[in-house]
C-alpha cells in the first residue's frame, strides 16, 4: 500500500479552533488524518502548519513552501475567510491565492485537497454582505479550478445543514466539535475513504452557550475589531502545532 504523507495549511479553520481538547485545538484536519489511517488500516504521516488569524497571502507565503519541503503526497488548503470579512479586499486577489497553491502542487506532483469554509453568515452582523462575498469567493475559486478532476474538493460553504447554529462555537465564527467532524467526514468521502457515519451529525449534546447581543459584541466582536484597528492577529507569535511529520496509526 502506497504511503500517505498528508500536510494541511491554512488559518483557524484548519488549525482546529473551536474543537479544543484540553485547551488544544484538534479540528477536522486532525480527524481526517485519524479517519484516513482507520479507513486504510495503515499509518498516515501527518503535519499541520495552519495558524489562526492568517490572511490568504501570509498562508501562501509562509506555509506553502514549508509544507512542500516536507515532500507530501497530499496537501489540503483553505484560506480567505479572514480576507472575506474585509470588504475592501478584492475577491479576485483571494481566489488567485488558490491558483498559486494549485500551480505549486502541480509542479511538485502533490495531490491537492481543496476546501471551502462553512457559512457562518446567518449568525453574524452584516450577514448579507458576508453571504454575498462568500458566494463570490466560492464562484471565483470554482472558475479558476476549471475542469480539474484530479483536484480533490470538499466544499462546505453550500452545506445548509452545516450552517445550523448547533455546528458552531460561541464566537459564531468557528465551528464546534460537531462542525469539525462533519467537515472531516466530507473530506474523507471526497478521498474515497470511509468516515464513521455519526461524524456527519455527531450525536453529542450541543453545549455551546448562546450569548446575548451585548455580551457577544463585548466578548467576541469587540476584540476582533480591536485587532483589526491595531493591525494585530490572533495568530501572532504562534507556531504550527505539527510542524513536522507525526505518525497516525489506525485505532
Amino acid at each position: 500500500m502506497a504511503e500517505v504523507r498528508y500536510v494541511a495549511i491554512g488559518d483557524s479553520f484548519t488549525e482546529g479552533v473551536g474543537d479544543e481538547i484540553g485547551g488544544i485545538p484538534r479540528g477536522w484536519a486532525d480527524l481526517v488524518a485519524q479517519g484516513w489511517a482507520d479507513s486504510r488500516g495503515d499509518t498516515v504521516q501527518y503535519a499541520n502548519l495552519a495558524i489562526r488569524g492568517k490572511l490568504i497571502q501570509p498562508i501562501v507565503d509562509e506555509q506553502l513552501e514549508r509544507a512542500l519541503a516536507l515532500k507530501p503526497t497530499h496537501l489540503s488548503f483553505n484560506g480567505g475567510g479572514n480576507d472575506m470579512l474585509r470588504p475592501r479586499t478584492p475577491i479576485s486577489r483571494v481566489a488567485d491565492g488558490f491558483l498559486r497553491v494549485l500551480r505549486r502542487c502541480d509542479e511538485e506532483g502533490v495531490t491537492l485537497i481543496l476546501l471551502s469554509g462553512a457559512n457562518p453568515s446567518g449568525q453574524l452582523p452584516l450577514s448579507r454582505l458576508i453571504q454575498r462575498r462568500g458566494d463570490e469567493l466560492s464562484a471565483a475559486v470554482v472558475e479558476r479550478l476549471g475542469s480539474r478532476g484530479d483536484v480533490i474538493t470538499a466544499f462546505n460553504w453550500p452545506d445548509r445543514e452545516l450552517a445550523d447554529p448547533s455546528f458552531w462555537s460561541v464566537d459564531r465564527l468557528h465551528m464546534n466539535t460537531r462542525g469539525h467532524h462533519r467537515v472531516a467526514a466530507r473530506v474523507l468521502d471526497a478521498l474515497g475513504e470511509s468516515a464513521p457515519q455519526d461524524w456527519w451529525s455527531l450525536s453529542e449534546p450541543d453545549t455551546t452557550v448562546r450569548l446575548g447581543r451585548s455580551r457577544y459584541l463585548r466578548e467576541h466582536l469587540g476584540p476582533w475589531l480591536k485587532r483589526r484597528l491595531t493591525g494585530t492577529s490572533s495568530g501572532d507569535g504562534r507556531e504550527p502545532k505539527f510542524a513536522d511529520w507525526v505518525t497516525v496509526t489506525p485505532r
